[in-house]
Protein backbone atom coordinates (compact mmCIF):
# COMPACT_ATOMS: atom_id res chain seq x y z
CA UNK A 1 0.00 0.00 0.00
CA UNK A 2 1.22 3.49 -0.89
CA UNK A 3 1.42 6.51 1.39
CA UNK A 4 -0.41 8.47 -1.33
CA UNK A 5 -3.41 6.12 -0.93
CA UNK A 6 -4.18 8.06 2.26
CA UNK A 7 -3.99 11.58 0.86
CA UNK A 8 -6.90 14.03 0.90
CA UNK A 9 -7.21 17.76 0.22
CA UNK A 10 -7.72 19.95 3.26
CA UNK A 11 -8.24 23.72 3.10
CA UNK A 12 -5.94 25.39 5.63
CA UNK A 13 -8.82 27.33 7.18
CA UNK A 14 -10.36 24.07 8.46
CA UNK A 15 -7.38 23.36 10.75
CA UNK A 16 -8.69 24.25 14.22
CA UNK A 17 -6.47 26.82 15.95
CA UNK A 18 -8.27 26.82 19.30
CA UNK A 19 -10.37 24.34 21.29
CA UNK A 20 -14.17 24.35 21.12
CA UNK A 21 -15.90 26.16 23.95
CA UNK A 22 -17.41 24.47 25.84
CA UNK A 23 -15.49 21.23 25.31
CA UNK A 24 -18.52 19.10 24.45
CA UNK A 25 -19.81 21.50 21.77
CA UNK A 26 -17.52 19.97 19.12
CA UNK A 27 -19.24 18.45 16.13
CA UNK A 28 -19.23 14.67 15.84
CA UNK A 29 -19.56 12.61 12.67
CA UNK A 30 -21.09 9.21 13.46
CA UNK A 31 -20.44 6.29 11.09
CA UNK A 32 -22.06 2.86 11.17
CA UNK A 33 -19.69 0.23 9.75
CA UNK A 34 -22.64 -2.07 9.07
CA UNK A 35 -24.83 0.28 7.06
CA UNK A 36 -22.32 2.94 6.01
CA UNK A 37 -24.78 5.58 7.25
CA UNK A 38 -23.24 8.91 8.30
CA UNK A 39 -24.91 11.13 10.91
CA UNK A 40 -23.91 14.67 11.88
CA UNK A 41 -24.20 15.32 15.61
CA UNK A 42 -22.41 17.15 18.43
CA UNK A 43 -20.24 15.56 21.08
CA UNK A 44 -22.83 16.21 23.79
CA UNK A 45 -24.90 13.54 21.95
CA UNK A 46 -22.15 10.92 22.41
CA UNK A 47 -23.89 9.15 25.29
CA UNK A 48 -26.82 8.34 22.93
CA UNK A 49 -24.53 6.06 20.91
CA UNK A 50 -23.32 4.04 23.90
CA UNK A 51 -25.15 1.01 25.27
CA UNK A 52 -25.58 -0.23 28.81
CA UNK A 53 -22.79 -2.70 29.56
CA UNK A 54 -20.33 -1.14 27.12
CA UNK A 55 -16.84 -0.31 28.37
CA UNK A 56 -15.38 3.10 27.54
CA UNK A 57 -11.56 3.12 27.66
CA UNK A 58 -9.80 6.44 28.32
CA UNK A 59 -6.11 7.37 28.28
CA UNK A 60 -5.34 9.25 31.51
CA UNK A 61 -1.91 10.53 30.44
CA UNK A 62 -1.10 14.16 31.22
CA UNK A 63 0.89 16.43 28.92
CA UNK A 64 4.12 17.94 30.21
CA UNK A 65 4.54 21.69 29.56
CA UNK A 66 7.79 20.50 28.02
CA UNK A 67 8.74 23.35 25.67
CA UNK A 68 11.26 25.66 27.36
CA UNK A 69 13.70 28.30 26.13
CA UNK A 70 17.29 28.38 27.33
CA UNK A 71 20.00 31.04 27.14
CA UNK A 72 23.40 29.72 26.13
CA UNK A 73 26.27 30.48 28.52
CA UNK A 74 28.87 32.74 26.95
CA UNK A 75 26.84 33.89 23.93
CA UNK A 76 23.34 34.57 25.25
CA UNK A 77 21.89 32.75 22.22
CA UNK A 78 18.34 31.46 22.76
CA UNK A 79 17.70 27.75 22.11
CA UNK A 80 14.37 25.96 22.30
CA UNK A 81 14.30 22.67 24.21
CA UNK A 82 11.51 20.10 23.95
CA UNK A 83 11.80 17.46 26.67
CA UNK A 84 10.87 14.02 25.33
CA UNK A 85 11.92 11.18 27.62
CA UNK A 86 13.20 11.13 31.18
CA UNK A 87 16.26 8.86 31.26
CA UNK A 88 16.56 8.98 35.06
CA UNK A 89 18.55 11.23 37.35
CA UNK A 90 17.33 14.47 35.70
CA UNK A 91 18.80 13.37 32.36
CA UNK A 92 16.38 13.92 29.48
CA UNK A 93 16.32 13.19 25.79
CA UNK A 94 15.46 16.50 24.15
CA UNK A 95 14.91 18.09 20.78
CA UNK A 96 16.80 21.37 20.49
CA UNK A 97 16.58 24.14 17.94
CA UNK A 98 18.66 25.48 16.43
CA UNK A 99 20.72 22.35 17.08
CA UNK A 100 24.06 23.90 16.06
CA UNK A 101 23.90 26.00 19.24
CA UNK A 102 23.51 22.93 21.44
CA UNK A 103 26.76 21.04 20.99
CA UNK A 104 28.19 18.60 23.50
CA UNK A 105 29.34 20.41 26.63
CA UNK A 106 27.23 23.54 26.03
CA UNK A 107 25.49 25.02 29.10
CA UNK A 108 22.14 26.78 29.26
CA UNK A 109 20.05 28.62 31.85
CA UNK A 110 16.25 28.80 31.96
CA UNK A 111 13.70 31.08 33.61
CA UNK A 112 16.24 33.66 34.71
CA UNK A 113 18.45 30.98 36.27
CA UNK A 114 15.94 28.82 38.16
CA UNK A 115 17.19 25.86 36.08
CA UNK A 116 20.35 25.01 34.15
CA UNK A 117 21.29 22.27 31.71
CA UNK A 118 24.43 20.80 30.15
CA UNK A 119 24.40 18.91 26.84
CA UNK A 120 25.96 15.52 27.57
CA UNK A 121 25.56 13.82 24.21
CA UNK A 122 24.35 14.38 20.65
CA UNK A 123 22.45 11.31 19.42
CA UNK A 124 22.49 9.89 15.88
CA UNK A 125 18.94 11.13 15.25
CA UNK A 126 19.98 14.68 16.17
CA UNK A 127 18.30 14.68 19.58
CA UNK A 128 20.34 15.68 22.64
CA UNK A 129 20.78 14.18 26.08
CA UNK A 130 20.78 17.03 28.61
CA UNK A 131 21.42 16.94 32.36
CA UNK A 132 19.25 19.45 34.25
CA UNK A 133 19.86 21.09 37.64
CA UNK A 134 17.37 23.24 39.57
CA UNK A 135 16.45 24.54 42.98
CA UNK A 136 13.06 22.83 43.42
CA UNK A 137 11.67 19.53 44.69
CA UNK A 138 11.43 18.16 41.13
CA UNK A 139 11.72 19.26 37.51
CA UNK A 140 7.94 19.15 37.00
CA UNK A 141 7.56 22.00 39.48
CA UNK A 142 9.94 24.09 37.34
CA UNK A 143 8.26 23.13 34.07
CA UNK A 144 4.91 24.17 35.52
CA UNK A 145 6.34 27.67 36.05
CA UNK A 146 8.29 28.23 32.83
CA UNK A 147 7.19 25.54 30.37
CA UNK A 148 4.83 25.90 27.43
CA UNK A 149 2.55 23.24 26.01
CA UNK A 150 4.21 21.48 23.06
CA UNK A 151 1.40 22.23 20.61
CA UNK A 152 1.64 20.69 17.13
CA UNK A 153 3.29 22.78 14.41
CA UNK A 154 -0.03 23.40 12.63
CA UNK A 155 -1.42 25.32 15.63
CA UNK A 156 -0.06 28.85 15.43
CA UNK A 157 -2.36 30.64 17.88
CA UNK A 158 -1.26 31.02 21.49
CA UNK A 159 -3.02 28.76 23.98
CA UNK A 160 -4.10 30.98 26.87
CA UNK A 161 -5.20 28.20 29.24
CA UNK A 162 -2.79 25.23 29.50
CA UNK A 163 -5.59 23.00 30.82
CA UNK A 164 -7.38 23.16 27.47
CA UNK A 165 -4.64 20.89 26.08
CA UNK A 166 -5.33 18.38 28.87
CA UNK A 167 -8.26 16.00 29.22
CA UNK A 168 -10.46 16.57 32.29
CA UNK A 169 -9.38 13.11 33.52
CA UNK A 170 -5.61 13.54 32.89
CA UNK A 171 -3.55 12.18 35.76
CA UNK A 172 -0.22 10.53 34.83
CA UNK A 173 2.42 13.07 33.70
CA UNK A 174 4.54 12.03 30.75
CA UNK A 175 3.12 12.95 27.32
CA UNK A 176 4.62 15.21 24.68
CA UNK A 177 1.16 15.61 23.10
CA UNK A 178 -2.45 15.27 24.23
CA UNK A 179 -4.63 12.24 23.45
CA UNK A 180 -6.88 14.63 21.57
CA UNK A 181 -10.02 12.49 21.21
CA UNK A 182 -10.38 12.88 24.97
CA UNK A 183 -10.42 16.69 24.88
CA UNK A 184 -14.17 16.70 24.11
CA UNK A 185 -15.19 15.14 27.44
CA UNK A 186 -16.54 17.09 30.38
CA UNK A 187 -17.15 15.84 33.92
CA UNK A 188 -20.89 16.07 33.22
CA UNK A 189 -20.64 13.89 30.08
CA UNK A 190 -18.65 11.29 32.05
CA UNK A 191 -21.38 11.26 34.75
CA UNK A 192 -24.10 10.75 32.12
CA UNK A 193 -22.11 7.88 30.59
CA UNK A 194 -21.76 6.15 33.96
CA UNK A 195 -25.43 6.75 34.76
CA UNK A 196 -26.34 4.91 31.56
CA UNK A 197 -24.57 1.80 32.87
CA UNK A 198 -21.42 2.17 30.80
CA UNK A 199 -18.23 1.14 32.59
CA UNK A 200 -15.27 3.52 32.38
CA UNK A 201 -11.74 2.12 32.42
CA UNK A 202 -8.36 3.85 32.18
CA UNK A 203 -5.08 3.00 30.50
CA UNK A 204 -1.96 5.14 30.28
CA UNK A 205 -0.04 5.64 27.06
CA UNK A 206 2.44 8.51 27.04
CA UNK A 207 2.13 10.11 23.63
CA UNK A 208 5.52 10.75 22.00
CA UNK A 209 6.38 13.59 19.66
CA UNK A 210 6.81 10.91 16.98
CA UNK A 211 3.03 10.94 16.64
CA UNK A 212 3.51 14.06 14.45
CA UNK A 213 6.36 12.65 12.36
CA UNK A 214 5.37 12.19 8.71
CA UNK A 215 5.48 8.84 6.94
CA UNK A 216 8.44 9.15 4.57
CA UNK A 217 8.43 5.68 2.98
CA UNK A 218 6.21 5.51 -0.11
CA UNK A 219 5.39 1.86 0.68
CA UNK A 220 3.77 2.15 4.10
CA UNK A 221 4.98 -1.32 5.14
CA UNK A 222 8.51 0.15 5.17
CA UNK A 223 7.61 2.81 7.76
CA UNK A 224 9.17 2.39 11.20
CA UNK A 225 6.90 3.47 14.06
CA UNK A 226 8.09 5.42 17.09
CA UNK A 227 7.91 3.65 20.45
CA UNK A 228 5.65 4.76 23.32
CA UNK A 229 5.27 3.53 26.89
CA UNK A 230 1.91 2.19 28.11
CA UNK A 231 0.47 0.55 31.19
CA UNK A 232 -2.79 -1.27 31.87
CA UNK A 233 -3.92 -1.65 35.52
CA UNK A 234 -5.58 -4.86 36.73
CA UNK A 235 -8.91 -3.12 37.32
CA UNK A 236 -9.05 -2.05 33.66
CA UNK A 237 -8.09 -5.50 32.40
CA UNK A 238 -10.85 -7.05 34.54
CA UNK A 239 -13.50 -4.60 33.27
CA UNK A 240 -12.54 -5.18 29.62
CA UNK A 241 -12.54 -8.97 30.01
CA UNK A 242 -15.95 -8.89 31.75
CA UNK A 243 -17.30 -6.68 28.96
CA UNK A 244 -16.07 -9.04 26.26
CA UNK A 245 -17.42 -12.08 28.12
CA UNK A 246 -20.86 -10.42 28.31
CA UNK A 247 -20.82 -9.78 24.55
CA UNK A 248 -20.74 -6.01 24.98
CA UNK A 249 -18.53 -3.45 23.23
CA UNK A 250 -15.11 -2.08 24.09
CA UNK A 251 -15.13 1.57 22.98
CA UNK A 252 -11.65 3.09 22.61
CA UNK A 253 -11.33 6.85 23.01
CA UNK A 254 -8.60 7.79 20.58
CA UNK A 255 -5.89 6.03 18.65
CA UNK A 256 -3.71 5.88 21.80
CA UNK A 257 -6.23 3.68 23.65
CA UNK A 258 -6.74 1.65 20.51
CA UNK A 259 -2.99 1.04 20.10
CA UNK A 260 -2.61 0.17 23.79
CA UNK A 261 -5.36 -2.46 23.76
CA UNK A 262 -4.36 -3.93 20.42
CA UNK A 263 -0.70 -4.04 21.51
CA UNK A 264 -1.36 -6.12 24.59
CA UNK A 265 -3.78 -8.42 22.72
CA UNK A 266 -1.25 -8.93 19.92
CA UNK A 267 1.56 -9.69 22.36
CA UNK A 268 -0.26 -11.72 25.03
CA UNK A 269 -3.47 -12.89 23.36
CA UNK A 270 -5.46 -11.39 26.23
CA UNK A 271 -5.89 -8.13 28.14
CA UNK A 272 -4.23 -8.23 31.54
CA UNK A 273 -2.31 -5.97 33.88
CA UNK A 274 0.77 -5.01 31.89
CA UNK A 275 3.49 -2.41 31.47
CA UNK A 276 5.47 -2.21 28.22
CA UNK A 277 6.57 -0.19 25.20
CA UNK A 278 4.72 -0.40 21.91
CA UNK A 279 5.61 0.45 18.34
CA UNK A 280 2.56 -1.23 16.83
CA UNK A 281 1.68 0.07 13.36
CA UNK A 282 -1.96 -0.52 12.42
CA UNK A 283 -2.91 -0.12 8.77
CA UNK A 284 -5.45 -1.76 6.42
CA UNK A 285 -5.25 -5.52 6.57
CA UNK A 286 -4.84 -5.55 10.36
CA UNK A 287 -7.46 -7.61 12.24
CA UNK A 288 -8.67 -5.93 15.41
CA UNK A 289 -8.61 -8.17 18.46
CA UNK A 290 -10.13 -6.00 21.19
CA UNK A 291 -11.62 -2.67 20.06
CA UNK A 292 -15.26 -2.69 18.87
CA UNK A 293 -15.90 1.05 18.45
CA UNK A 294 -13.60 4.06 18.12
CA UNK A 295 -13.90 7.75 18.93
CA UNK A 296 -11.22 9.73 17.14
CA UNK A 297 -10.43 13.18 15.77
CA UNK A 298 -9.78 13.95 12.08
CA UNK A 299 -6.14 13.23 11.24
CA UNK A 300 -3.47 14.56 8.89
CA UNK A 301 -3.32 13.27 5.31
CA UNK A 302 -0.90 10.36 4.84
CA UNK A 303 -0.39 9.99 8.62
CA UNK A 304 -0.17 6.71 10.55
CA UNK A 305 -3.34 7.78 12.39
CA UNK A 306 -5.53 8.02 9.27
CA UNK A 307 -4.07 4.62 8.32
CA UNK A 308 -5.22 3.18 11.66
CA UNK A 309 -8.73 4.61 11.23
CA UNK A 310 -8.82 3.22 7.68
CA UNK A 311 -7.91 -0.20 9.06
CA UNK A 312 -10.74 0.00 11.57
CA UNK A 313 -13.34 0.71 8.89
CA UNK A 314 -12.38 0.88 5.21
CA UNK A 315 -9.91 3.13 3.40
CA UNK A 316 -12.25 4.18 0.60
CA UNK A 317 -15.13 4.86 2.98
CA UNK A 318 -12.92 6.83 5.39
CA UNK A 319 -11.65 9.02 2.56
CA UNK A 320 -15.26 9.59 1.46
CA UNK A 321 -16.17 10.52 5.05
CA UNK A 322 -13.23 12.94 5.20
CA UNK A 323 -14.39 14.56 1.96
CA UNK A 324 -17.84 14.93 3.52
CA UNK A 325 -16.23 16.48 6.60
CA UNK A 326 -14.40 18.99 4.40
CA UNK A 327 -17.60 19.81 2.49
CA UNK A 328 -19.49 20.22 5.79
CA UNK A 329 -16.68 22.40 7.16
CA UNK A 330 -15.79 20.25 10.15
CA UNK A 331 -12.78 21.46 12.14
CA UNK A 332 -9.69 19.25 11.79
CA UNK A 333 -6.78 17.91 13.89
CA UNK A 334 -5.93 18.32 17.59
CA UNK A 335 -8.44 21.03 18.55
CA UNK A 336 -10.94 19.96 15.92
CA UNK A 337 -14.13 17.90 15.76
CA UNK A 338 -14.43 14.15 16.13
CA UNK A 339 -15.70 11.00 14.48
CA UNK A 340 -17.35 8.01 16.18
CA UNK A 341 -17.10 4.72 14.24
CA UNK A 342 -19.05 1.73 15.51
Amino acid sequence: MKKSDFYYDLPKELIAQSPAEPRDSSRMMVISRNSGEILHRHFYDFVDFLNEGDCLVLNNTRVLPARIYGTKAGTGAVVEFLLLNNLGGDRWETITGPGKRAKEGASFSFGGGIMTAVIEEVLENGNRIAKFSYDASNIYEVLDKIGEMPLPHYITEELKDKERYQTVYSKELGSAAAPTAGLHFTDEILRKIQNKGVKIAYVTLHVGIGTFRPVKAENIEDHKMHSEHYSIPKETADIINETKKAGKRVVAVGTTCCRTLESVMTKLGEVREYDDWTSIFIYPGYEFKCVDALLTNFHLPESTLIMLVSAFYNREEILKAYKTAVDEKYRFFSFGDCMFIY
